[in-house]
């Protein structure tokens, strides 16, 4: 049977980071218990978000979260694409972003047609 990956999220947020508020000023892609995934309103690429306030997921939570962000962009955008897991802005809150390869920001990426 597979391991379950679950983390109690109650308490382990920061009334004044930006990613523990998470509003909801551009696309949301994708949300549960452990993430959400929307367009990041700096550079314009999906990024994902771990909802606890901690720069350092374990590992097999780190695989989760990426795994969401890559089928998010598999599923919705036509670009191949790179993690960039650096926490620039943020780093206090463990969050990564699904980068167009060769490129930073994704202004006018290609979506896929519904």
């Amino acid at each position: 049977m597979g391991k379950t990956v679950a983390m109690d999220n109650m308490n382990h947020s920061d009334p004044s980071c930006e990613l523990c508020e998470a509003a909801r000023v551009t696309e949301w892609f994708y949300e549960d218990d452990m993430c959400w995934v929307a367009e990041c309103e700096a550079c314009f690429v999906p990024m994902v978000v771990w909802k606890r306030h901690d720069p350092n997921p374990p590992e097999e939570v780190r695989v989760v979260l990426i795994a969401h962000l890559s089928r998010i962009v598999e599923t919705h955008f036509e670009y191949e694409f790179w993690v960039d897991q650096v926490l620039r802005t943020i780093p206090t809150h463990w969050h990564a972003h699904a980068r167009p390869k060769g490129g930073f920001s994704g202004y006018g990426l290609r979506r896929r047609k519904p």
